[in-house]
């Protein structure tokens, strides 16, 4: 996947699949819908439904549980995510606009970004922000029956800066903490592995995410934007099969839908 140009195999197999679909098709019309970050529930089935850790909530789950308090993104750039349901909707709107083509002209083989980056960007500031207050006022329960406090995570620039961070501030004191308990015949094991799951938990993470964080680019959405229009003078009942992003108050998303969502179906 590096080879070719990209960051892992996830999306490397997303765009291979896609390349065998464009020269296989014959004279079948083609709809690729490309969503950006799904992320739970808005509506339906109900508010906040997720099945399992996805994308992004990684990331919140390891901050809720207290176990990310650094970590590596540009606080300005915008993430792209855009809730499953309306990913549904754009998907099934697409099919009922195209439902009926036939013939392999190019107009008749359409992408749509699902997303919101264009239309009503949120940024990783926000999700800082918005994570350190959510969690703060409703922390996690552990199975101790403790409440786990945040503090606000220190985030770091650059890679170099990461780096560097991370090794005067937990590498190092690490290390030293791997000598004491061999000397001490293992006295400190549970305190060590502890630790070395925290410290390597977090750049796992910056790993995964490190091609995205400083992604300062937008999906161009025009494709999406004309569907939207034409479903609706279609009088196909938008309300119902809604997917604009311009509705979503992000602030009221992540706290009263999405944090909750992710803490009642995901938290173990």
């Amino acid at each position: 996947a590096n080879l070719y140009g990209w960051p892992n195999t996830y999306v490397f197999t997303k765009a291979m699949g896609e390349m065998l679909i464009q020269i296989s098709k014959e004279s079948i019309p083609i709809v690729i819908v490309r969503p950006t970050i799904i992320t739970s529930t808005y509506k339906e089935p109900f508010s906040g439904w997720v099945e399992g850790v996805r994308t992004i909530d990684s990331l919140i789950v390891a901050y809720g549980k207290g176990k990310l308090t650094c970590f590596l993104a540009d606080l300005k750039a915008v993430f792209d995510v855009i809730p499953a349901d309306m990913v549904v909707n754009a998907m099934i709107v697409s099919m009922v606009a195209h439902g009926n083509e036939s013939g392999n002209s190019n107009d008749r083989n359409m992408i749509y970004h699902v997303g919101s980056s264009v239309s009503n960007p949120v940024r990783y500031q926000n999700l800082h922000d918005y994570s350190f207050r959510y969690f703060t006022a409703k922390p996690w329960i552990n199975k101790e029956g403790k409440p786990i406090r945040v503090g606000k995570v220190t985030m770091l620039s650059s890679i170099t800066s990461f780096r560097r961070y991370m090794f005067i501030r937990y590498l190092l004191p690490l290390k030293g903490l791997e000598l004491v308990n061999e000397a001490s015949c293992k006295y400190f094991q549970e305190t060590y592995r502890e630790l070395y799951r925290k410290i390597h938990g977090v750049m796992r993470l910056v790993d995964l995410y490190r091609p995205y964080v400083f992604f300062n680019g937008v999906f161009d959405n025009m494709n999406t934007e004309k569907l939207l229009r034409a479903g609706r003078e279609g009088m196909i009942e938008m309300d119902l099969f809604y997917f604009d992003p311009k509705v979503i108050n992000w602030e009221e998303y992540f706290m009263n839908i999405h944090f909750p969502g992710i803490a009642k179906y995901v938290f173990k």
